[in-house]
Formats: C-alpha cells, structure tokens, sequence
C-alpha cells in the first residue's frame, strides 16, 4: 500500500449526485463507499457517499453507498470502466492514515470455498466481479482505504478519520472535475 500525501486544490463542483441525472451521459466512474454505518470508523465508506451526494459530483459520475453488501458491489461495477472504492482498514497505522492501491492487487483472491454473504466483502466481490463480468469488467479499480482507530457499535466517525475523509474527497472531486473538462 502506498499512502496518498497529496493535498488537492479544491474547485466548486454543482452538478447533482446521485439516481438518474438528466442528460448526465453514460457512467464513466462509480464511487462506492463500503462499511458498517453502525461501528464507529467502519462507516467512513458509506458516510464518505452521503457527502458526496451533498457536495454534488461531476456529470459521468455515479456514487452508491456499498454498505456490508459485497454481492451487490459486484453488480454495480458492470461497464462502468472507472471504480473507486472506499473503506476503513485496520493496519496498525496511524488513525486517518489513507492508502492508495490499485484493484489489481486485491482482485485474484483464493476461491471463495466455504465463504457465506455475511462475509462477503468488497476484495472478495472484485474477484467475484472479475469472474462474473468478464469482458464488462471495469478497466480500472481503485480502492481508498482509511485507517480506523475506533470500530465500536455506536460510536461516532474519529476526528483523524473524519479529516481524512473530507481530504480524499477534495481530492477526488477535483480529479473528476477536471477528467469531466
């Protein structure tokens, strides 16, 4: 994993977020936030959506709250040839830490024997997707990962992973809108 240190410039982005777009054009990048919005850092995926729901994304840009749902993220990848992924981790880092790595590296996981949709996750619907949508499988995969520092039932989102949330976002909302220009 390499960590992203890059501060963005941040631009203003006003076009509407998420469900259908009037003349918004095809899918060229799918945001998926994935996490339990019940256990603290864990839910930095899915709350990382909803902000940017509020913030607006460019035309071409489609966000969906993954949730625990791993079957699910596979589906929504079909033909869309960007995929950014976004989730907390546990790696020992510092809390807030954010890693960078491409799908590639996580995609061809050992079979999937004995596993059940509980616990089924996004790495493991990357190799499910990958199999499944053969040719319709994205070009490119992109996962964002966030180191948690709490992952209690009930807690809030942690300041450091909070703060790091809102800078990938700024940074992710300014590479789209400039691939958008």
């Amino acid at each position: 994993m390499t960590a992203q240190v890059r501060e963005p410039s941040v631009s203003a982005v006003n076009h509407e977020a998420s469900g259908p777009v009037k003349d918004a054009g095809p899918v060229r990048t799918l945001i998926i936030g994935c996490g339990n919005i019940l256990r603290g850092d864990d839910a930095v995926g899915p709350v990382f959506i909803r902000h940017l729901w509020e913030r607006g994304v460019p035309a071409g840009v489609r966000c969906a709250d993954g949730g625990t749902g791993g079957m699910d993220v596979a589906f929504q990848m079909r033909g869309v040839p960007h995929v950014i992924l976004v989730d907390a981790c546990s790696s020992g880092s510092e809390p807030g830490a954010l890693f960078k790595l491409p799908g590639t590296e996580v995609e061809h996981l050992p079979p999937l024997a004995g596993i059940n949709l509980h616990a089924f996750r996004w790495d493991h619907a990357l190799a499910f997707a990958r199999w499944l949508l053969k040719d319709e499988y994205p070009e490119t995969i992109t996962v964002y990962l966030i180191e948690g520092q709490h992952f209690t039932v009930g807690e809030a989102l942690s300041p450091a992973v909070e703060a790091s949330m809102h800078r990938l976002a700024d940074l992710l909302l300014a590479e789209l809108h400039d691939a958008a220009a």
